[in-house]
């Protein structure tokens, strides 16, 4: 269980939940996202919200989410972290707070994809569809200049066709838009070995997806928190041991992984190092082709990530 020090508000509402969806946030603004899920939850039965505030330390986004919670007809829980602990820690600590005997993951960037969202889901628990239950995202058509190489990695990296997903298993599963059986997390919860950006998503997918039913459903959330290239080139950098974490424990999913076989191949050539001015270059002279920044910022990571032995 989670000893960190928290603030909690709660609505009055404390109705017993079948689905808790469950929001972390670091700096990012969930307010329109609870906005909107608080509008289909009212036409609905059995769901709750949950938000956990990783050490933001914003007393205005604080504020404004308190006045939306005290509000809320739907039972909303806000939880407030002194300091930021990492995405693992703070999904865990929301799935150990929930009642809901589901549980509904969501980045506080997203929305959600349709008006039917939240009862989509509601219908696949009550269906017994599956034990994890993976929806999917897509990316906004227009975005701004400085998003431009984000939604063009999102595209082709993340923004897969359903059948695509699929047949992948867990290789394409995230915590953006994940619906899975609290009883799954309680058993088999986040890695909080994985430190800041990038990986723990992955490695629990990996680790569950061969003991759990797992399906691919056509249920979307926006992703609407397109970041800058520097904010890109700056994760991808320090996810470099969160990678060589997951590697080590999934070492023969990792083979299957086209990023594993790229830095396999960095590894081998001396001073690889050196070609990163250039790929940081490229990915942030916009005048050039896109499929060629995004390249560069594959070659970016992979160099990072050729580092890190093992």
């Amino acid at each position: 269980m989670s000893t960190l020090p928290l603030t909690t508000i709660k609505s009055s509402s404390r109705k017993m939940p079948t689905l808790s969806v469950l929001i972390p946030f670091y700096r990012d603004n969930p307010s329109k996202l609870l906005a909107e899920l608080l509008e289909q939850a009212a036409r609905l039965r059995g769901v709750e919200i949950l938000i956990y505030d990783d050490g933001t330390a914003d007393p205005v986004i604080c504020a404004a989410l308190a006045a939306q919670v005290k509000e809320a007809v739907t039972p909303v829980t806000l939880l407030i972290a002194e300091q930021n602990k990492g995405r693992a820690t703070a999904r865990n600590t929301l799935q150990e707070k929930a009642r809901g005997s589901w549980v509904l993951f969501l980045d506080a960037d997203m929305r959600p994809g349709s008006e039917t969202f939240l009862s989509n889901y509601l219908a696949l628990i009550e269906a017994d569809a599956a034990d994890i239950i993976f929806g999917g995202f897509t990316v906004p058509q227009n975005v701004t200049r400085a998003e431009e190489l984000h939604r063009a990695l999102s595209e082709v990296s993340d923004c897969l066709e359903l059948s695509e997903r699929q047949a992948a298993g867990p290789q394409y599963v995230a915590t953006s838009n994940l619906c899975v059986r609290k009883s799954i997390l309680l058993s088999e919860p986040f890695d909080s070995g994985f430190v800041g950006w990038g990986w723990e998503d992955s490695e629990w997918a990996a680790r569950v997806a061969s003991r759990y039913a797992l399906i691919h459903a056509d249920n979307t959330a926006l992703h609407l928190g397109l970041e800058s290239d520097d904010t890109l080139l700056k994760r991808f950098k320090e996810s470099a041991q969160n990678y060589h974490r997951f590697t080590s424990l999934h070492p023969e999913l990792a083979q299957t992984l086209t990023l594993y076989r790229l830095t396999q191949k960095l590894r081998k050539i001396p001073l690889h190092a050196s070609l990163r001015p250039l790929m940081r270059l490229i990915v942030k002279f916009h005048a050039l082709p896109i499929r060629l920044r995004v390249l560069a910022l594959k070659i970016w990571r992979a160099s990072w990530y050729a580092e890190v032995k093992g």
